[in-house]
């Protein structure tokens, strides 16, 4: 399975792979086979991912197009009152 959005979110946030490799403590060929769907996403990769994207790992996985985590939303939509 290839995930797409992980290419996508990565470029959206300007990071290079190796740049994102470095913050989840992996090789960049490590982080490039997720990419490519080459190898499954470790549930620990995942949460990472969710986290400094700020999104679902539903999002990244594809499950939901739902981009912004509720909470997160819930957040932000408080701030601007």
């Amino acid at each position: 399975m290839q995930f797409k959005r992980l290419k996508d979110l990565r470029e959206d946030h300007d990071f290079t792979q190796t740049e994102l490799a470095s913050m989840l403590g992996i090789s960049q060929r490590g982080y490039s086979h997720y990419e490519k769907g080459d190898n499954d996403i470790p549930t620990e990769i995942l949460i990472r991912l969710s986290q400094i994207y700020g999104t679902s790992t539903d999002y990244i996985l594809g499950l939901s197009n739902q981009r912004a985590r509720e909470h997160m939303k819930s957040e932000k939509e408080k701030s601007q009152l």
